[in-house]
């Protein structure tokens, strides 16, 4: 028998405000996937970055005829320019934010429009970042708009995650930490080798292949799985010439993370060797830096 074709997916046209990173990252990836995309730019040097990425800039037209409106904005400006978009936009078009500690309250009461976020967990540093294979938190009481957003992430090949409204920051403070918390961990780590007499530079080249080691090693065998060092070895001794070596604030963010990592690692030592580095960990008056 003739198969049927599967019927396409619906790609309504899309207006993105903002043509900051995000911005840039989604329009050049929609695009690329046939999304019919405008973008909207409030400023000069935005405008000149569309022109440089090669993506087309919305006119007064575009905004009309817009189904979905993707705000790429600072936080602080969602309340604002979704304000704005409401007074632009044509009948029914979605309002749909890309911040990740908002909830749809941050877009206001707009009449008759379908409300949405749409927030890729991926920490883009440059437009011509791939959102490939990274997860999306989608929020939206509209089964309409959940089909359209949830069709943008298929296309994106983004995992789709549903956060509930009232956890969003707890939400993104687990995603800050994932990404921008481990760049803040890294420079205690190149500060720490800075206190081996080794050079920022030379220390960043070295620890970022063994991060990515680390992070291999969590996709293959999981968070207690992953766990390398001292603690994983219940070497007590070793972890208190650590604290002892580093600058008071990184032997804080040591312990703490030491803390952490004993939680994972405790139920495969052996109690002895567990003790003794709970009694290390919680003692930090105990270890004194050398003269």
């Amino acid at each position: 028998m003739k198969k049927h074709a599967s019927p396409a997916r619906p790609r309504p046209p899309l207006l993105i405000v903002g043509a900051g990173r995000l911005g840039g990252a989604l329009a050049l990836s929609l695009s690329a996937r046939r999304w019919p995309v405008r973008v909207l730019s409030r400023t000069e040097a935005g405008r000149g970055r569309l022109k440089a990425l090669g993506l087309k800039p919305a006119t007064d037209k575009d905004v009309h005829q817009a189904r979905v409106c993707l705000l790429c904005v600072p936080d602080s400006a969602v309340p604002e320019v979704a304000q704005e978009m409401d007074r632009q936009l044509g009948r029914g078009a979605a309002l749909v934010h890309c911040a990740g500690a908002l909830s749809l309250d941050a877009l206001g009461t707009p009449k008759g429009r379908p409300l949405g976020s749409f927030h890729p967990l991926c920490a883009v540093s440059d437009p011509r970042d791939t959102l490939a294979g990274h997860t999306v938190a989608l929020s939206t009481r509209s089964r309409t708009l959940k089909t359209v957003l949830r069709g943008m992430a298929d296309d994106l090949d983004l995992h789709v995650l549903e956060v509930p409204e009232s956890q969003r920051a707890a939400y993104h403070a687990g995603a800050v930490l994932s990404a921008g918390g481990v760049v803040a961990l890294l420079s205690a780590a190149v500060e720490a080798l800075g206190c081996a007499g080794i050079p920022a530079d030379e220390a960043l080249t070295a620890l970022l292949p063994l991060t990515r080691s680390a992070v291999r090693g969590m996709e293959a065998r999981g968070l207690a799985g992953g766990l390398t060092g001292p603690i994983a070895r219940g070497d007590a001794g070793i972890v208190a010439r650590h604290l002892a070596s580093l600058p008071p604030d990184a032997a804080v963010l040591y312990r703490l993370l030491s803390q952490r990592a004993l939680l994972l690692a405790g139920p495969r030592l052996a109690p002895e060797a567990r003790t003794a580095l709970a009694e290390l960990l919680a003692a930090p008056s105990s270890v004194k830096r050398p003269a």
